[in-house]
């Protein structure tokens, strides 16, 4: 059996604290599920373990931060695994009053690099008295009580709004905590929306792999409006929960057409596109991970139509030409500086 991640070891190390019915949020090995004493409810960010949890185990999954209405209060012990993002601390903690019980455990368990210092001066604000029970494989695990149960919680509430400009187009891009270039745009998909300017696809579907909060679709939306153009169909998919929710949002407030899926790569998705552009992720945590990627590349043919071209922004020191020459075609750099390349590839034809 697989190791699993520092965290969970940890809950497992403590699984004394899982009094009664459990809840555990930001599960990110669904091999945990099976070795805690009961089942309860589990959430996580993550579109292919949503799956799992949704379908192969007794265990109520949560896609992201949206649970059940009928899972208000109903928990005895919830588990807050500490998020990556030091903003989205707040949030989660939120949803642990929300799904325990007034008077509920609640457990804190995050790794000393991840901030758990920081996270334990949020948790005290919201449980009272918190006492560190534990510590273990980097980790600190920390008690409190649900003193401040919430009765309603609503993602909405925590949405912000950023207005973006770039290449003469205005967007109004949605926000939570968490989600990727949060209240900016970042330069990578700057110097990708400026190739697109300058060097339109000229077709009238697209799919934006890795959306995020839906940037891209929001701009190509805005510049065949400004340009008086025939409007441009932009789906979008993404793994993370937050990402795909406000992708949704930002889609609804600019109008776009397009769909917006849910998914852990390109296998669960059907169809073909005339055009796919990503700015596609490079991390898991803190740790350079280009795996997501390189299995996308070696999907999306598939799912472009013969010619169709694959546009894609990654940093520089990217090993990912070679792999779009592979499984693409031809490839052509758009744009290039220090940080960050703009890749084009027409798919090959067959025949």
């Amino acid at each position: 059996m697989s190791a699993l991640p520092n965290t969970h070891e940890v809950l497992l190390r403590n699984a004394h604290l899982l009094n009664g019915r459990p809840a555990l949020l930001g599960v990110s090995d669904a091999s945990l599920l099976p070795r805690c004493p009961v089942p309860g409810i589990a959430m996580t960010e993550h579109a292919g373990l949503w799956q799992i949890l949704f379908h192969d185990t007794d265990w109520a999954g949560c896609f992201g931060y949206e649970p059940d209405r009928q899972q208000q209060g109903s928990c005895d012990t919830v588990v807050v695994f500490l998020p990556k993002a030091r903003a989205e601390c707040e949030l989660r903690l939120a949803l642990a009053r929300y799904l325990g019980k007034p008077g509920a455990a609640l457990v804190v368990i995050g790794e000393k690099k991840e901030g758990i210092a920081g996270a334990i001066k949020q948790f005290s604000v919201v449980a009272g008295e918190v006492v560190k029970v534990g510590s273990a494989r980097h980790c600190q695990v920390w008690c409190g009580r649900n003193t401040q149960p919430l009765t309603k919680f609503r993602l909405t509430d925590w949405l912000s709004w950023t207005e973006l400009s770039c290449a003469g187009v205005a967007l109004s891009v949605a926000g939570l905590p968490g989600v990727f270039s949060l209240g900016r745009l970042d330069d990578g998909t700057q110097m990708l929306l400026e190739t697109l300017a300058e060097s339109p696809l000229g077709v009238d579907r697209v799919l934006d792999f890795a959306c995020g909060a839906g940037v891209i679709g929001s701009w190509l939306h805005g510049f065949h409006q400004l340009a008086g153009k025939k409007p441009i169909r932009v789906d979008g998919t993404d793994v993370q929960a937050q990402a795909v929710f406000c992708a949704r949002e930002s889609y609804r407030k600019a109008g776009v057409n397009g769909e917006i899926f849910a998914a852990d790569g390109l296998a669960a998705v059907q169809g073909k596109w005339p055009a796919v552009i990503s700015n596609p992720p490079f991390h898991t945590g803190v740790k350079t991970d280009t795996s997501m990627t390189e299995q996308f590349l070696a999907q999306v043919a598939a799912h472009l139509a013969h010619g169709g071209e694959l546009r894609l922004v990654a940093n520089s020191f990217l090993p990912y030409e070679a792999l779009i020459r592979q499984h693409i075609g031809p490839v052509e750099k758009l744009a290039q500086d220090r940080r960050f390349t703009v890749y084009r590839a027409f798919r090959k034809k067959s025949g």
